[in-house]
């Protein structure tokens, strides 16, 4: 493994891009095989008439959440331990609008698995869109894109035909759903935090920002390395039973953009004019605000917004923010794939 030191975090040792191994099945690998055997045609099914009826009939969003449930009950996604910052367990259902993404509010996720967006579905039908280094604009997915974006190669720019929108148009066209951001771009196996794409930085002011981290248990359902498919189905389909790990912080709020906002001038009442003011405003240049660059890099100040929901992520999953980005990860890819 010393021909991917470079690939490691230099402050922490961390890869984040490591295929998670499973543990040997030994003797137990018969009743892994007939896990595997009697899910796949159930499971196949399930998610079939999901996505090619369920998802198409008007039968509301309850309806569709329990169809998703029954998506994740198959390969025995039993266990949910939920966690909110400021909330006693057995008391969650009293802060439903306070402490819990809701309609109009954003949530940053960690991007782990295939599971993430299928878990955020069934439990807060949000909107899902895609981020991209180096750009404040998304991509919006649909389910079926989410969970395949989890098994696709780590996305260095957008695509030719992809159709960006910021964020703050999206709250603004669909006030009834709340929008799932995935801001490392690419996904990792649950050890560390990637810087974010500044996708984030679209946000109004006034709206909240939930950092959820998602943690599985095993965790060789992560999906790290592109086009694993069949070790991922495996993985998901021949154990007992898996665990999801959910920890949802306090809201936070984009800060930079409402401290950027053009302010006004103090009004001052007639006592306070004379001609030669209005004389002087009318030979002066108009004050042009100079607009902000939607794809620039952050500021001091954006950066500090970005910082603070990624430490968020950070201290919720019990990992460490690492330095290696989209690029790193294209590269060990690229190394990993000519290795196999």
């Amino acid at each position: 493994m010393e021909k991917y030191g470079a690939f490691r975090d230099k402050g922490s040792g961390i890869a984040p891009f490591f295929p998670v191994p499973s543990q040997p099945a030994g003797v137990a690998l018969p009743f892994h095989v007939f896990l595997f055997i009697c899910r796949i045609p159930i499971l196949l099914t399930a998610t079939l008439s999901y996505f090619l009826v369920f998802c198409w009939l008007p039968i509301g969003s309850l309806g569709k959440k329990a169809a998703l449930w029954i998506i994740l009950g198959v390969p025995g996604i039993w266990w949910i331990d939920l966690q909110v910052d400021g909330v006693k367990k057995g008391s969650i259902g009293q802060y439903t609008r306070s402490r819990l993404p809701h309609p109009g509010s954003v949530i940053a996720s960690s991007f782990t698995s295939p599971i993430d967006a299928l878990y955020l579905a069934a439990i807060f039908d949000p909107l899902f869109t895609a981020s991209y280094p180096g750009t404040r604009k998304v991509q919006r997915l649909t389910l079926w894109q989410a969970m395949f974006y989890a098994l696709s190669s780590p996305p260095t720019q957008p695509p030719k035909n992809a159709k960006l929108v910021d964020l703050a148009t999206l709250i603004k066209e669909h006030p009834d759903r709340c929008i799932a951001v995935f801001p490392e771009c690419t996904t990792t196996n649950g050890r560390g935090i990637l810087p974010f794409s500044p996708s984030l930085l679209s946000v109004p002011p006034k709206t909240k920002i939930f950092p959820v981290s998602l943690r599985y248990t095993p965790a060789d359902i992560t999906t790290p390395i592109p086009g694993a498919y069949w070790g991922f189905i495996w993985n998901l389909c021949s154990k007992p039973t898996h665990c999801i790990r959910v920890r949802i912080a306090e809201y936070m709020y984009n800060q930079s953009t409402a401290s950027a906002a053009p302010k006004e001038p103090p009004r001052r009442n007639s006592y306070e004019t004379n001609l030669l003011d209005d004389l002087h405003k009318t030979e002066m240049k108009p004050r042009t605000v100079v607009p902000v660059d939607q794809d620039g890099m952050p500021n001091d100040e954006e950066q500090k917004v970005l910082d603070k929901v990624g430490e968020a992520l950070a201290r919720l999953g019990r990992v460490k923010r690492v330095g290696l980005g989209v690029d790193e990860k294209a590269g060990f890819v690229q190394a990993w794939t000519k290795r196999r």
